[in-house]
């Protein structure tokens, strides 16, 4: 019987390619592991007004952890009219298969480490090594949202908030509300993870990304949690900085930054923009972690019109199964399959076509697994 079990979704387009690259690392490090396979993306949500069938949750569920690909994600109105013509009268609705993941299984902390690996032609400077935590679960991507919305909401928020009070003759349809929902113990959550990372990685200090001169109530609250926190953590400094201002400083001086901390939204904008500064998405890992269940992703998206071309950069899901086996407490490997990495991105013999090269995908996994062997 093997000793971990990992629930298996590759999902959309380049998903199968890039998992199927981890997989040749893993199986060179010798990872005891069953893979079970489940059903997720597109495909699944056109034929069954569903991207995330029941059946693949409840298989989650038997699982120690998951390994993601990538999944297609489209506005409503458009995925509406890709379902299958059988299931137009049913009223399904879109949902993001990932968010919901999320939500189903408390994954409260994405964290996405953003490093710059020596020899990488893509690096904004050599020295970058940054980790976001980002709040996953709450915020605007809760899915608190209206449109249109009925009278009884915009007479009620008139009533309760003198600044609704200008959009009360307007339409219904003519109105959408997106909620930014915080919690305390979300917020308290996720600094108190940002610090004690900092501190297990003996990293100097932790920023805190918001807007708390405009978005008073959910910043204010997040912030005043950061501080409280910080006071826990002697030797670690507490940086706080607005979210438009923290993307200039992430382009001008990158690398005294060392961790960061963030609602969803702002997490998500300031992860991607640290991705590029170390060479793109290609090297953007994921974890998305729980109090018992983890996911780990690549965070690039499906790029259907590379599906199947095996061509595309693999080093985000590489190193994805990194983050998932430190997680299964498989540090060593962790450690090898790091190593591994670096080395095939120094050497500049191996790269896919984003870093100037010709190899293929699995081209480059194989060099990977060389290191590890």
């Amino acid at each position: 019987m093997a000793k971990h079990k990992i629930a298996w979704l590759p999902g959309d387009g380049i998903g199968i390619d890039v998992l199927n690259a981890a997989k040749i690392i893993l199986d060179a490090l010798g990872f005891d592991a069953e893979y079970v396979p489940g059903d997720v993306g597109w495909e699944f949500w056109c034929n069954e007004g569903n991207p995330l069938p029941d059946r693949t949750i409840e298989m989650m569920k038997t699982t120690h952890c998951c390994l993601f690909g990538a999944i297609t994600s489209k506005p409503s109105e458009e995925a509406a009219r890709e379902l299958a013509p059988h299931l137009w009268p049913q009223g399904f609705v879109y949902f993001s298969p990932i968010v919901k993941i999320r939500q189903l299984f408390k994954l409260h902390t994405n964290m996405r480490p953003c490093k710059a690996f020596k020899g990488n032609p893509l690096n904004f400077r050599d020295d970058i090594d940054i980790v976001v935590f980002r709040e996953n679960t709450e915020g605007l991507y809760s899915g608190v949202e209206l449109h249109p919305v009925p009278r009884e909401v915009m007479r009620f928020l008139a009533d309760y908030q003198p600044k609704a009070r200008r959009f009360i003759h307007e339409s219904p349809d003519d109105l959408a509300i997106s909620v930014r929902v915080y919690t305390r113990k979300a917020c308290r959550s996720i600094v108190t993870q940002a610090f004690e990372y900092a501190k297990k990685h003996n990293r100097p200090n932790v920023t805190v990304v918001e807007k708390p001169n405009v978005l008073r109530e959910t910043g204010g609250l997040l912030l005043s949690e950061a501080r409280k926190t910080a006071s826990q953590f002697p030797g670690i400094e507490l940086w706080e900085t607005n979210i438009d201002a923290m993307c200039m400083w992430l382009v001008k001086n990158p690398q005294i930054y060392s961790v960061l901390c963030a609602g969803n939204m702002f997490g998500d904008i300031i992860s991607d923009l640290s991705a590029q500064l170390v060479g793109g998405l290609g090297f953007a890992s994921s974890a998305n972690i729980g109090d018992d269940y983890a996911l780990f992703e690549p965070t690039h998206g499906s790029a259907p019109k590379y599906a199947g071309m095996n061509k595309v950069n693999p080093m985000a899901a590489i190193l994805s199964a990194k983050l998932m086996l430190e997680y299964l407490k498989e540090d060593e490997k962790a450690q090898v399959l790091e190593n591994a990495v670096g080395r095939v991105i120094a050497e500049g013999k191996v790269r896919t076509y984003d870093m100037g090269g010709g190899a293929s995908t699995t081209d480059v996994a194989e060099e990977v697994a060389r290191f590890c062997r």
